[in-house]
């Protein structure tokens, strides 16, 4: 038997041998409620060595809202303006199931080397299933044992479409089931990525801006002087937390809106990255954030010493009234 066919059968029969089966129903067994009840899960988990070197694996059971954005963006490959990886592929399986396959890494800068490889399924009635793997004994704070985690793209297609795991989505009872939120119907509509491109400062090259989107987009910006991304937020009513958000040093403007600015560093452990932030809160709950970095992404190295907009110009777009026509 070759190694790929190995590492596709003997995994799925140590996570299974590990945890009896990861249902609710088998809880006592090793299985493993999530913390937030928003998803009613299960989990099994193993550290598998086939001589190459410990391996984490893990597999995680949820129910989540047929035909919703949360299904979708499950089994969506991410930007990688955001997320850093080396490969991404979603498909449709011939009995209706989309597929996800990431191989990416735990940390966003890829530091100490550590691989993450995971798979998503969604099925047609709602079941997710979720294998992750690892090239060390544990996600975080292991030191990296082999190249690559064991399961090759065959192994983690047939770990997360094992029926034992379906059945175990099947045994979450209906009432834990959780559903869809309260503002995912009526849809939105508009793109803040378009929006923000628009209002992009003359003489200032896109090059280039993500997805269409009424609540969240973004554009990389290039002046000559290094790539920096630009991106923007935009919620419908957040007047539940506006003092929270809006607090001492917020400057008020006739018209009632809120504006609060802010410089900080940027991503966690990607050394000198900065980010430079506007925030505005109009009468009505609308709140519209612009954040700018130094860089072209939020999880590589700088390109430059500050982002390409000033806080002037990020505090223009951010009062733009543009962003009231959305939605």
């Amino acid at each position: 038997m070759g190694r790929g066919a190995a590492a596709a059968a003997l995994p799925r029969a140590a996570v299974l041998a590990a945890t009896a089966a990861a249902a609710p129903t088998a809880a006592a067994a090793g299985g493993r409620r999530a913390a937030a009840p928003a998803k009613a899960a299960a989990a099994a988990a193993t550290v598998y060595d086939d001589g190459r070197g410990k391996a984490a694996i893990s597999v995680s059971v949820n129910r989540v809202p047929v035909g919703t954005q949360e299904a979708r963006e499950t089994t969506e490959c991410p930007d990688k303006v955001f997320i850093a990886y080396d490969s991404c592929a979603t498909t449709r399986r011939a009995d209706g199931s989309v597929l996800m396959i990431l191989k990416g890494f735990e940390y966003p800068n890829r530091r100490g080397g550590t691989k993450l490889w995971r798979a998503e399924l969604v099925t047609p009635t709602g079941q997710h299933i979720g294998v992750q793997e690892w090239n060390a004994p544990a996600e975080k704070d292991a030191p990296v044992t082999r190249d690559e985690p064991p399961l090759t793209s065959t192994g983690l297609t047939a770990l997360v479409t094992a029926p034992e795991w379906r059945a175990a989505a099947d045994a979450i009872p209906r009432k834990q089931w959780p559903k869809p939120a309260p503002n995912e119907h009526p849809a939105r509509t508009g793109s803040v990525s378009a929006t923000l491109a628009g209002l992009t400062p003359h003489g200032i090259k896109v090059a280039s801006k993500g997805s269409a989107d009424p609540e969240f987009g973004y554009v990389v910006l290039d002046d000559g002087e290094g790539a920096s991304l630009v991106q923007v937020n935009v919620q419908p009513d957040m007047r539940d937390v506006e003092d929270q958000l809006f607090g001492e040093g917020t400057e008020t403007l006739p018209d009632g809106t809120k504006v609060t600015t802010h410089k900080e560093p940027g991503e966690k452990g990607v050394a000198g990255i900065v980010m430079w932030t506007v925030d505005t809160i109009r009468p009505d709950g609308r709140r519209v954030v612009v954040s700018a970095f130094n860089s072209g992404a939020q999880n590589t190295p700088p390109t430059r010493t500050a982002p390409a907009l000033t806080m002037k110009q990020l505090r223009t777009i951010a009062l733009d009234p543009t962003w009231l026509t959305l939605g």
